[in-house]
């Protein structure tokens, strides 16, 4: 899945130190519900099997973007992930992560989001996605509302910060 500027693509085993980096990142724990660090052997296990099994078995689906930089080279600058697959109710759970400050605001999530949104569509014949996001991030509110979603309801106190507990806008996009 590409296009002039991004190519969503399968998680590889060049990818581990990457994913090693940001999984392990505890600035990136707080948005998911991660409190512990992944060994390098958890994450090269994870590459494996996601290569040797399809969203039907494994019930999500991590695709890496890559953007093509001004000099030819692609480079990964983060990823898309469907979880929660539900075949059955045709819907999913959206993440998204721009790994580093220096390629966000570039529109490599908007376009990311557009390609899973067409795949969803066409190959994956979902009837919708939707995802969660802490009301204090303003930033991921308006790229999911720029590509369609919209609110859908609050999860009063879902989510526990440093400070306190915070609230979660659903958000929703029907596809068909």
């Amino acid at each position: 899945m590409s296009s002039e500027q991004i190519c969503l693509r399968a998680v590889e085993p060049l990818d581990l130190e990457l994913l090693y980096e940001q999984e392990n990142n505890p600035e990136v724990w707080g948005v998911g519900n991660m409190l512990a660090p992944y060994s390098r052997h958890t994450l090269q296990q994870y590459i494996q099997s996601a290569a040797q099994q399809d969203i039907y078995a494994t019930r999500q689906l991590r695709l890496m973007i890559d953007a093509l930089q001004e000099d030819g080279v692609r480079v990964t600058v983060g990823a898309v992930d469907l979880v929660d697959f539900d075949p059955r109710h045709l819907r999913a759970e959206v993440g998204i992560i721009i790994y580093e400050p220096s390629f966000r605001r570039r529109g490599y999530a908007t376009q990311a989001l557009r390609k899973l949104i067409r795949y969803a569509t066409d190959t994956l014949h979902l009837h919708q996605l939707y995802c969660g996001v802490a009301e204090s991030n303003a930033a991921s509110i308006a790229l999911f509302r720029k590509v369609g979603f919209e609110a859908s309801g609050t999860k009063r106190d879902w989510r526990k910060t440093a400070q306190a507990f915070e609230n979660e806008l659903m958000m929703q996009l029907i596809l068909v």
